[in-house]
């Protein structure tokens, strides 16, 4: 296998500067993945699809993998759906298959369609990593909207929705069963304080569904960040339960209810010249939510490496208050234009 995907990188097309990057291969313009530049990224894709049908994250396929890249030990580059992993090379592949009709595209599309419905537990959610890796990587993941943009793909899918409009329809109808099942298991998942529905943690469980611990900074808690992707894709439902509808209103109001006035992080440099990202008051700021809160309390949760809770912002260490993201806008035009038009359209009684 190995000696087989060095040759094939040897023999692939090598872009040219200035040419398309795996960035940017998904907002071309349709005429684009007809062309040469297009099927040569797409046989650079090829080579990086697992044995089990899926890609690995992070990676520039664009580029054939290396020597160095294939030697690797396989957990290092194994197949996932976080951080586009996956669903971003299927898009890129139905998107060439529906310019060309390319019939060795499509088998390993279909590998890949294949090993995204493989990869659902059976109560609908999906786990970082298939197959499963030890550690945080079982737990049903709405981290980075992971399982948010798999249940997208399967359901523009299952729709016969563009690119995807020349899947079989076996592979719809599964994409179509997929897709209720997953909304079963967001249902499942959205935490109740006192009685009322609030969001969800950004990793479950996979066996009780309580909020799960991820990295030492990413704990059990309340999501200001994912949860927005999960209401968005709730309200996408033609002909939504009132199942549904309960869960969008209770994360509508609990974000409402979450915001924080009077803060804005500022971005600056340190006396050591280093850079610098402090929450600061701010009475004229536009509301902000942070990405973790305290389960029961509802308070802003900051937690540095040390796996410590703080409730202070400024009181984490300066590399992971400049490295990651715990404060943000997310649900603002969720709040402000997605929610009004899809109240409009499905009226209270």
């Amino acid at each position: 296998m190995r000696r087989h995907l060095l040759l094939l990188a040897a023999l692939a097309p090598v872009l040219l500067p200035g040419a398309v990057r795996w960035n940017d291969s998904l907002r071309q313009p349709a005429e684009w993945y007809a062309g040469e530049e297009a099927r040569a990224i797409a046989s650079t894709v090829l080579q990086y699809q697992s044995p089990e049908g899926g890609w690995t994250k992070n990676t520039d396929l664009t580029v054939p993998p290396t020597a160095e890249y294939l030697a690797q030990k396989p957990s290092a580059r194994a197949p996932t759906i976080d951080n586009g992993g996956t669903t971003t090379p299927l898009r890129y592949l139905a998107r060439v298959i529906t310019a060309t009709g390319d019939p060795t595209l499509r088998a390993a599309f279909e590998r890949g369609f294949d090993y995204l419905l493989a990869a659902q537990y059976d109560h609908g959610g999906w786990p970082q990593f298939y197959p499963v890796l030890k550690g945080y990587y079982s737990h049903i993941t709405y981290n980075d909207n992971a399982m948010v943009n798999v249940l997208t793909l399967l359901r523009e899918t299952a729709q016969a929705q563009a690119p995807f409009a020349f899947v079989d329809e076996a592979r719809r109808a599964r994409a179509a069963t997929a897709v209720t099942k997953g909304i079963t298991c967001i249902l499942r998942t959205q935490v109740r304080q006192d009685g009322r529905l609030t969001a969800w943690c950004a990793q479950h469980d996979e066996t009780t569904f309580a909020p799960a611990w991820a990295r030492n900074f990413e704990p059990p808690s309340l999501s200001g960040m994912e949860s927005v992707g999960l209401v968005k894709f709730l309200m996408e439902v033609e002909a939504p339960s009132p199942e549904i509808i309960a869960a969008i209103e209770g994360a509508v109001a609990w974000f409402e209810t979450v915001r924080i006035n009077g803060l804005r992080v500022e971005d600056t440099m340190a006396a050591d010249g280093k850079k610098e990202r402090l929450a600061v008051a701010d009475p004229a700021a536009s509301p902000l939510w942070a990405r973790f809160y305290e389960l029961g309390t509802n308070r802003p949760l900051f937690l540095g490496r040390d796996r410590v809770f703080r409730y202070d912002y400024n009181e984490i260490e300066r590399e992971r208050r400049t490295g990651y993201v715990y404060l943000g806008t997310w649900p603002a035009s969720l709040l402000t234009k997605d929610y009004p038009r899809w109240r409009a359209k499905h009226p209270r009684p």
